[in-house]
């Protein structure tokens, strides 16, 4: 069975737990890959650092050479599109923690306008002013019934009274105003086909001229 490319692996499962992770791979993977998680998650907390910044940091921080942290870094590069979803989550939690923090460092200095402001936005970001979308459990919607009806007054329409006879009175009125047009029934097409091209017996007995020789 071939080896899985790392990639593929850091896809399924760059977020499980270590303890799992232990189980499915070999420790030089599991290290590596707690490794680049701590790299993924500092490029995301950090996405205007510079590729050296992200080398000098992790080189140091992991006691490893600046070649393995550029390998990391294009690592890292290839799984951020494909965890687009997860790091909106990540910096949507980042961006709550900042407005936590700055509320608390305002409270410190008793910064009444930072704290509102803070506050203000916290509660924007989150819609907390919004009310909370009731929603029916699936088996509590019942179909709406409906009923097959000719009265038009369920569509907010006055019904005309005696409707049939006004029908027929109307077709009455407008016949008798257009006599000229009258109703004209299907009738065969009384054409002489035989005469036109022949009958069939004519066409089968008949023999084709000879071609006339050329004149030279």
């Amino acid at each position: 069975m071939p080896r899985p490319d790392f990639i593929d692996v850091c896809r399924r499962d760059l977020f499980t737990a270590a303890d799992a992770l232990e189980k499915k791979y070999s420790i030089e993977q599991v290290n590596k890959m707690l490794r680049i998680r701590d790299e993924y998650q500092w490029m995301l907390a950090n996405p205007d650092a510079k590729d050296r910044q992200f080398v000098d940091e992790f080189a140091s921080r992991y006691n490893a050479s600046p070649r393995l942290v550029y390998g990391d870094l294009a690592l890292v590069k290839q799984l951020l599109p494909a965890l687009t979803s997860s790091s909106r989550d990540y910096h949507r939690w980042r961006t709550n923690q900042m407005l936590i923090e700055t509320y608390q460092m305002a409270k410190k200095r008793k910064d009444t306008k930072t704290m509102e402001r803070a506050a203000s936005s916290y509660g924007k970001y989150n819609r907390v002013d919004l009310e909370d979308e009731q929603v029916m459990p699936y088996d509590m919607i019942v179909v709406q019934p409906f009923t097959a009806t000719q009265d038009p007054s369920v569509l907010g329409i006055k019904p005309i009274p005696n409707i049939d006879e006004v029908i027929k009175n109307t077709i009455a009125k407008y016949t008798k105003e257009s006599r000229d047009i009258e109703d004209v029934e299907y009738e065969e097409a009384d054409l002489q086909l035989d005469e036109l091209y022949g009958s069939n017996d004519t066409k089968q007995n008949s023999t084709p001229e000879a071609p006339e020789e050329d004149i030279l």
